[in-house]
């Protein structure tokens, strides 16, 4: 891991973890790739981290493969109280595409085996999305921190400002982005553990 801009630590091997995963699996990429519905191109260069996928796709290579962004994750499982000093959090950075806007997750809950509760803040760049809509189970819950961002859910768009807070079911199509002139940071509560 590498300390980012933010401090926290960046997680660096995300496109290790998921070729590991997929050859654990008996996948070819192309296997991977039709099942996702890209390019074997692009899972080649996320697998090599000369890309970086955004949210959706992320969520969509981690379903094909079916495991979560938590599992991918998973620490060895660890005291009852776990604490994450500030600049010591691990991140990962996502973005649709190269030199894109950027959004960097920081973790703020364990990825234990077990985990039922999966807490982040969201650092998102302006003009950064999620890139499209993601579907799970579950329920999320938010809160605004910095910034400005619109949330769209099930069809319906918000607005969203500092201070704002919002809770949906997480089995309805849902997708954000950045309509601030600077970085929006927000916290993102969900269970189960899907990040």
């Amino acid at each position: 891991m590498e300390q980012s801009k933010s401090g926290s630590r960046e997680i660096s091997d995300l496109g290790a973890r998921l070729k590991a995963e997929r050859r654990g699996r008996g996948m070819t990429l192309k296997d991977l790739a039709e099942r996702v519905g890209c390019s074997v191109s692009m899972l080649s260069k996320i697998e090599n981290d000369q890309a970086s996928p955004s949210l959706k796709t992320l969520h969509q290579i981690t379903s094909a493969l079916d495991t979560s962004i938590v599992r991918l994750f998973t620490e060895a499982d660890g005291a009852s109280v776990n604490l994450y000093r500030q600049g010591e959090r691990p991140s990962v950075m996502l973005r649709r595409k190269i030199n894109s806007p950027a959004i960097s997750i920081e973790r703020l809950s364990p990825t234990y085996s077990d985990t039922l509760l999966d807490a982040n803040i969201h650092n998102l760049e302006p003009g950064a999305d999620s890139g499209g809509d993601i579907q799970h189970e579950g329920e999320e819950i938010g809160y605004v921190l910095e910034g400005a961002a619109e949330l769209t859910v099930d069809g319906q768009v918000y607005q969203l400002v500092q201070g704002d807070s919002f809770y949906f079911s997480s089995h309805l199509p849902h997708r954000y982005r950045n309509i601030h002139d600077g970085k929006t940071r927000i916290l993102w509560v969900a269970t189960p553990a899907t990040f």
